[in-house]
């Protein structure tokens, strides 16, 4: 599983001209899929997710965490993070189908929620325009076979 997971100070996701999320200051997170992920992944990225110590502190230092922050999240999938770009016209083999992506994207919000976080979705396959003010601008990548 793969995210990509910026700080910002607001986001929100727009499907058909219609508002489906938005968060103040917290993480938005975009979540791919990996074809072979299972729902270890889905776990162990939640939790660093979760735990990823990357606000300010009264120091001016990263040294705390979403939950000290009172950060909320918005995860949308992202199945372009599994992009293979060899050629000029990029192939998405790597990517999980929707029969397995969508349980697994479902379970990390979940997991999320049971760690007390508001936490906005996109809508899976669908066309969403995104809207966000970075912080910082901090962004991490996370990959679950590096984690």
């Amino acid at each position: 599983m793969r995210a990509v997971l910026t700080r910002v100070q607001h986001a929100s996701v727009t499907i058909d001209g219609k508002l489906k999320s938005s968060i103040g200051k917290g993480f938005l997170i975009l979540l791919g899929v990996h074809k072979d992920d299972t729902e270890a992944e889905a776990a162990k990225i939640a939790d660093k997710i979760c735990g990823l110590r990357i606000f300010e502190d009264e120091n001016g230092k990263m040294n705390r965490n979403p939950t000290d922050a009172g950060a909320e999240l918005l995860i949308i999938s992202q199945f372009t993070l599994f992009a293979d770009c060899k050629s000029r016209r990029p192939g998405f083999s790597a990517a999980a189908r929707p029969e397995t992506a969508i349980p697994l994207y479902e379970l990390v919000i979940r997991l999320c929620r049971e760690r007390g976080f508001q936490v906005g979705t996109g809508e899976f396959g669908a066309d969403m325009k995104v809207d966000s003010l970075n912080d910082g601008p901090v962004t991490i990548i996370l990959d679950t076979n590096e984690l």
